[in-house]
């Protein structure tokens, strides 16, 4: 894995958690450009998820590859999952929703460096 996307898949995640914190506190349902954002970042999340898959394949460190996949794809899946579920409840909680999910990406990013690095299994 490489740290310039991590600490580019981290920033995204934390410009979109402020986004989200701004929503809260204004009392607003995500709008257009917020999901705008979480498509950034999602894309970003899904290109590590072949960058850290073709990494693995080629690495001879001591990594638990059913463990590191799990997290890559369980990354990738957050940010939909909070999308849709925010687009249903189109109120103040749906937005908290939204924040839940960037933080989970950010808990689950921390979480993928600690596998990689061997000392996560």
């Amino acid at each position: 894995m490489t740290d310039w996307l991590t600490a580019t898949i981290l920033a995204l995640a934390g410009v979109a958690a402020v986004v989200g914190i701004v929503l809260l506190v204004r009392d607003e349902p995500a709008q257009d450009r917020t999901f705008v954002v979480l498509g950034v970042v999602e894309v970003a999340v899904l290109v590590q998820l072949v960058v850290g898959a073709v990494s693995l394949s080629q690495t001879d460190r001591d990594v638990s590859g059913v463990l590191f996949v799990s997290y890559l794809v369980g990354n990738l899946l957050v940010l939909p999952i909070g999308a849709f579920w925010s687009l249903a409840e189109r109120t103040r909680a749906g937005t908290g929703v939204l924040l839940v999910a960037v933080v989970t990406v950010i808990a689950l990013q921390l979480r993928l460096e600690t596998i990689w690095d061997g000392s996560g299994a």
